[in-house]
């Protein structure tokens, strides 16, 4: 007979597995929203990759409880120096995208 206690392994790696796929998809979507927003303004992605900064519970724009992680970035607008970026989604929606120095910020 399967009890409690068979269950709640399964349930817990079952939870860990969904947060790794989601926080994979979730990545790639804000690797491509970091490449759209630096090549619409002609500015080098550098490294081609976002690192996760942090990741905390929010409510999104219809009041649901989803995640909210922030992924920085470099890019360059020389080819000589490094600037820091970064993208802001709410689940696996792009809130916001943010590059130090530049006057557009993406919604």
């Amino acid at each position: 007979m399967i009890t409690l206690y068979d269950i709640v392994p399964v349930l817990v790696l079952g939870g860990v597995a969904w947060f790794w796929m989601d926080t994979l998809k979730a990545r790639e979507v804000a690797l491509h929203a970091a490449r759209a927003a630096c090549t619409r303004i002609g500015l080098q992605l550098l490294d081609e990759t976002v690192a996760a900064e942090r990741t905390r519970l929010a409510r999104n724009d219809n009041g649901q409880i989803c995640l909210r992680r922030v992924y920085r970035f470099e890019f360059s607008d020389t080819g000589n120096n490094r600037r820091n970026g970064s993208v802001v989604m709410l689940g696996r929606d792009v809130d916001l995208v943010q590059m130090a120095g530049v006057l557009e910020a993406v919604k």
